[in-house]
């Protein structure tokens, strides 16, 4: 039985979507969870995207790995169901809704109607599922859209309440009045999470004012500010208790500012006096005259108070508090005694009691601020300050802090808890887990879960309406509404569940009234729930639930860390008391191809779907998972890098299959598993399979999809570069051992590449070996192949013998097909090498080969000092070292380098050999060795050179006619009398190795050139 023909010039593109075709009315997928029905699960959480835009390749990255896993896992025996899911409330909807709406702002989404606003949301936030889909199975990833879940589902949302309530029963939901970061535009605060993610810093000039406040004692103390709009409502200022100030007079008049700050103010005070120095300590306490009047009644204010937070970097060493509108600000002031005040509406606008500027933007008021500072003479200077600040990560808007009313979960009481937890976690990479993610948890505050917006999961939280009967009452199911309420609760998005009114229990005349309180839940604490919201627990699957948690894998991209993995971390262990996934895959950022972050407005990047229509999805996935992005560092996708994913590894693979099935039926056969060849390459390539199956195991256990495509990779090289070129000649003669060999190397790498490149795996192995799927079969053992570790060392040294071989060759201009006289190897253990110099030999095209371990006979060690390491270690004895080296002051001791005395470590230099005899010579890439080659011609080497010129182009013409591999011929050959007496005494070579029954020497038309010469080559089916 022979193999299916198969195409020497692949398609890949159109090859995955037949494969795609047939997994689709195969149901394979759906057959792999049938598979592992009474399997052990293993339970994969999908982050949910948005649907209100296209998928970009940030996503498809993190769609590969969700692929990756699942399908290796499931080899392995496991059971994956993969079920999708939306995210669907919040900002981004919200934002997308009002500019297709044309309104913006509270006041116009209230008149328009916030149920008609919210049924907005809710239809365009999953208007691109259906392109996500595509999307989705174009990239080859199995996934259940069928069973999804959505944030918005009453299910969802009904655990989601659960989750507040049990919050608030414990004690760890709070509401408080406190400085958060504040978008104007969205009219809602922002939690200290989403104020660091990434792309929310970005570079902004601001006018950077340094102003003078006139001490009661008469001297004058200079703060600086970047935020003028801020000074009217000035009830402080904060100097470092242990900061030494400087007393500067001028003109009569005293100045104050941190002494290490002199220099700064140069200019300022060119003609000035120093005639004091005050300790921060004694500035403490001082008090001084209100900037401006707007709050001058405010008690306990405007004096001078100690904080920590003071530095000397820039400005002056004296802050400008003004408690509504820093966090710092607000804590210092309010543990004097001094109330916050933050006169700003929602819209980001002054409020009547800053008369000058009621109702103008803070950031319009800046100038006007200015203005009237320095008609008063309280401007010392004006910069303008370029730095990177803060914007809404939706909107873009920049940030104001503000004072406002918000719901927190009181993280600081577990805090302790979660960096404990945070030790169960197996993150990758691993430096995450104390360094990024474990620094964040050490350090984190109470998280503001409140917004003020209208599409999101509302806050289940009622209040009396009258201050008199106070009462709150917190909801943690729709059977609780229900009950207390009287009504059927079907749907509880706002505006319906504001309607849910009744009269407050504890107030005996019955009118004061118990009210929802306005705000929506933190999209973020929803994304945080999605483990147990998707199943609805606690009201159903609870022993699913309790036996499935934590998680055994998740992945998103770095700044996650700060986002969807911190909150699921946060409500796991205040609810659970348990981490909510056991290993955490993140990534780095993609970028686009000019390096920046990839941007829709910049067009950065190419079309993701058009590269799945050039090179494929395969392709695409190699280029990802393959790149250090999974290590974590950032990395820029290009098309470039996709095409050479095909180049590198799609064709290789492609091309042995191609040759496996071109001779295979040539010969009229076909292979079967076979792993008792006692062909030597057979049984290398066999023990390689083992060394492949092994590490690549060991790498998808660890989830480092990097070092595996990188083994694959480097597999695929010595299969195609060294297994096949060497066995051709066996194929060509229809050797089984040979093919029945490579029939199990490719079986097993199908299986082994089958969740890194699923649809070529895929479609070779189906054509190979007739099976239904690869990823319907098990994940291939290494101990159902042979192991030869000592030949698979040797040979791999042999492979680098002849790398660094013909690289010396072509250095020298010496072609392959030209035989040299002499090749000696110096390496060490070079005795493991001898059954192998007919190899050697025969791939370098030398008739002799010379082995020895007596490295030292033919070359020396030659070293080179690295400055850039020795310097910071040596400092000036660097140079000392550097010119013991140069006069032969060193030396070696087994792994210890000493020179001009002093002890050398790894880093700081490096041992070259260098050939010491005759001869042209290379290093050894992976051993401690060297190559040295005569390159010398002599007229015999010559004339055999020109034999195997001849061959080629004999191959050449069979191929140009069209004969198959097998096929024998007639030749005839017209070459000049020189070339003819050349080739005299290897003409049995020639007709060997090109299948000629016949061989004249003849005359014709030239076909081809000959080291410049026109040939004439005749070749005729015989």
């Amino acid at each position: 039985m022979s193999y299916p023909h198969v195409e020497s010039q692949p398609n890949f593109p159109v090859l995955e979507q037949q494969v795609l075709a047939f997994w689709q009315s195969d149901l394979t997928f759906e057959a792999s969870l049938e598979a592992r029905l009474e399997a052990e699960e293993y339970v994969f959480y999908d982050g949910p995207p948005f649907a209100n835009g296209l998928p970009h390749y940030g996503h498809l990255l993190t769609g590969f790995v969700k692929d990756a896993v699942p399908r290796y896992q499931t080899m392995r025996g496991k059971r994956v169901d993969r079920r999708f899911g939306w995210d669907c409330h919040g900002l981004p909807a919200e934002v997308v809704a009002e500019k297709e709406l044309g309104i913006s702002g509270h006041p116009e989404i209230t008149a328009y109607g916030i149920d008609k606003f919210n049924d907005y949301c809710h239809t365009s936030v999953l208007r691109f599922t259906d392109d996500w889909r595509r999307y989705v199975t174009r990239q080859a990833r199995w996934v259940d859209f069928d069973n999804d879940y959505k944030t918005l589902d009453p299910s969802y949302m009904e655990s989601v309440m659960w989750a507040f309530k049990t919050l608030w029963d414990k004690g760890l939901v709070y509401e408080g009045y406190r400085v958060l970061a504040y978008c104007w535009r969205c009219e809602t605060p922002l939690s200290n999470t989403e104020t660091r993610m990434d792309d929310v810093y970005r570079d902004r000039q601001d006018p950077a004012l340094t102003v003078q406040f006139e001490l009661e004692s008469g001297e004058r103390i200079l703060a600086w500010t970047t935020t003028p709009w801020t000074l009217p409502s000035n009830l402080a200022l904060a100097v470092g208790a242990d900061i030494a100030y400087a007393v500067m007079e001028q003109q009569g008049v005293r100045y104050i500012l941190a002494e290490s700050r002199l220099d700064a103010y140069e200019r300022e005070f060119a003609g000035a006096e120093r005639v004091g120095t005050l300790s921060g300590g004694e500035l403490v306490g001082r008090r001084y005259h209100p900037l401006f009047t707007f709050f001058a009644d405010t008690p306990n204010a405007f004096h001078v108070l100690a904080a920590e937070f003071v530095s000397t970097e820039d400005g002056t060493g004296v802050v400008h508090l003004a408690p509504g509108f820093g966090e710092d600000d607000q804590l210092v002031c309010n543990a004097v005694g001094i109330a916050t005040v933050c006169p700003m509406d929602e819209h980001g606008r002054y409020t009547a009691e800053v008369t000058n500027w009621a109702g103008m933007h803070v950031f319009d008021a800046n100038p006007e601020v200015i203005k009237e500072l320095k008609a008063r003479g309280a401007v010392v200077r004006h910069d303008t300050y370029q730095h990177s600040y803060p914007h809404c990560w939706r909107c873009a808007e920049p940030l104001v802090y503000r004072a406002i009313s918000s719901w927190f979960v009181k993280v600081t009481e577990f805090r302790d808890r979660m960096v404990e937890l945070n030790q169960q976690i197996q993150w990758v990479p691993e430096h995450l887990k104390d360094g990024s993610f474990g620094k964040w948890l050490a350090n984190a505050r109470d998280w503001s879960i409140s917004r003020n917006r209208f599409w999101g999961s509302p806050i289940p939280v009622w209040k009396s309406d009258d201050p008199a009967y106070p009462r709150i009452d917190a909801y943690g199911s729709i059977a609780e509404l229900e009950r207390d309420f009287g009504v059927t609760v079907t749907d509880l998005h706002r505006p319906y569940v504001d309607d849910l009114v009744r009269p407050n229990p504890d107030d005996p005349s019955g009118t004061a009234m118990m009210r929802r309180v306005p705000e929506v839940l933190d999209c973020w604490f929803e994304s945080g729930s999605m483990p147990f919201a998707q199943v609805h627990y606690p009201f159903e699957n609870q022993d699913w639930f309790e036996s499935h948690y934590p998680g055994d894998f998740i992945v998103e991209y770095m700044a996650q860390t700060r986002g969807w993995f911190y909150t699921l971390h946060v409500l796991a262990t205040a609810l659970f008391d348990r981490p909510a996934f056991r290993t955490c895959v993140s990534h780095g950022v993609v970028l686009g191809d000019d390096g920046l972050k990839m941007s829709k407005s910049l067009m950065n990047y190419p079309d993701p779907m058009a590269m799945f229509d050039t090179y494929g999805a395969d392709a695409m996935r190699w280029h990802l998972l393959g790149s250090s992005i999974l290590r974590g560092g950032d990395f820029s996708v290009t098309e470039d890098g996709i095409r050479e994913s095909v180049r590198q590894v799609l064709l290789p693979l492609w091309n042995t299959w191609y040759f496996l099935s071109l001779y295979a039926n040539a010969a009229g056969t076909s292979g079967s598993w076979r792993t008792d060849s006692d062909d030597v390459l057979d049984r290398y390539i066999l023990a390689k399979t083992r060394s492949l199956v092994a590490e690549v195991t060991v790498s998808m256990d660890a989830y480092d999809l990097y070092a595996a495509c990188g083994q694959v990779r480097t597999f695929l090289d010595a299969l195609t570069n060294w297994y096949v070129r060497r066995s051709r000649d066996r194929f060509w003669q229809g050797d089984q051992q040979a093919i029945d060999t490579l029939h199990t190397v490719l079986t097993v790498v199908c299986r082994v590449s089958a969740p890194l490149m699923p649809l070529l795996s895929e479609h070779i192995h189906r054509e190979l070996t007739g099976e239904r799927s690869v990823h319907l079969v098990d994940w291939p053992m290494a101990d159902s192949l042979p192991a030869d570790d000592a030949l698979v060392r040797a040979m791999d040294l042999v492979r680098d013998v002849c790398s660094a071989t013909l690289r010396v060759r072509k250095l020298h201009q010496r072609r392959v097909r030209q035989p040299l006289a002499s090749l000696i190897v110096a390496v060490p253990g070079a005795d493991t090498l001898t059954a192998l110099v007919g190899l050697i030999a025969d791939e370098v095209n030398v008739k002799r080969v010379q082995l020895t371990d007596d490295v030292a006979s033919v070359a020396t060690h030659e070293l080179q000092v690295v400055p850039a390491a020795l310097g910071p270690r040596l400092g000036g004895r660097t140079q000392a070292v550097i010119k013991a080296v140069k006069s032969g002051d060193w030396s070696r001791d087994g792994e210890r380098v000493v020179a001009g005395g002093i002890e050398l470590f790894d880093g700081e230099y490096a041992l070259k050999l260098v050939v010491t005899g005759d001869g042209a010579s290379g290093s050894l890439a992976h051993a401690n060795g060297v190559i040295v080659l005569d390159i010398e011609l002599t007229p015999e080497l010559e004339a055999e050179g020109v034999a195997r010129d001849v061959v080629r182009l004999v191959q050449q013409a069979r191929r140009d006619g069209g004969l198959n591999v097998s096929d024998r011929i007639n030749l005839v050959l017209g070459v000049s009398e020189s070339v003819r007496q050349q080739l005299a005494v290897h003409q049995t070579f020639i007709a060997r190795e090109t299948l000629a029954v016949s061989f004249t020497f003849g005359s014709g038309e030239p076909t081809a050139e000959l080291d410049g010469e026109p040939v004439h080559i005749a070749v005729s089916m015989a």
